[in-house]
């Protein structure tokens, strides 16, 4: 799998948050190999305040951390006009039945317990971006679209044809 870039594409962008550096370094790690454009934040705030400078596709969130927690932020992004559509990962150490459902409610798409898979993050990652990427161009949904043209707003996103050549 690797990141893309041509005329109507870009390089995909994933914001990792954590408030362990160790985390982070790691989920970059795995990451850069596929040529993500990544930023990472440490706290909530940082995250919400990365996402007011980046157009960001997709986002790697912590749960438990100081101040806001990553339930919190996933429930500020879905409820925001511009960020409700972005693709969230919770990535966390909590691997409760109750942990995965609190995510799940809070807006978060995906659940992973740590430590994650490489392989396994990897595929939820690409499989995100592309189902973001349907809904950004409107891919899939009936609607007769040109190319390069979204369903909604949001910010630079990745086209159909970069996500598939994952």
């Amino acid at each position: 799998m690797n990141a893309f870039t041509g005329e109507l594409d870009h390089i995909a962008r994933v914001l990792i948050v954590d408030d362990e550096l160790r985390n982070r370094r790691l989920l970059e790690a795995m990451l850069v190999p596929d040529g993500f454009h990544l930023f990472t934040a440490e706290t909530g705030e940082d995250a919400l305040a990365v996402v007011e400078r980046e157009a960001v596709d997709l986002i790697l969130l912590d749960v438990m951390m100081p101040g806001m927690d990553g339930y919190e932020v996933a429930r500020r992004f879905k409820d925001g006009a511009a960020t409700k559509n972005f693709p969230i990962i919770i990535v966390s150490a909590l691997d409760s039945h109750e942990a995965r459902m609190r995510g799940l409610l809070a807006g978060a798409e995906d659940f992973l317990t740590k430590p994650v898979n490489h392989a396994e993050l990897r595929v939820r990652v690409r499989n995100l971006l592309r189902l973001k990427t349907y809904g950004d161009y409107g891919i899939g949904s009936g609607g007769s679209r040109e190319p390069g043209t979204r369903a909604r707003g949001g910010g630079e996103s990745v086209s159909a044809e970069a996500v598939e050549r994952l």
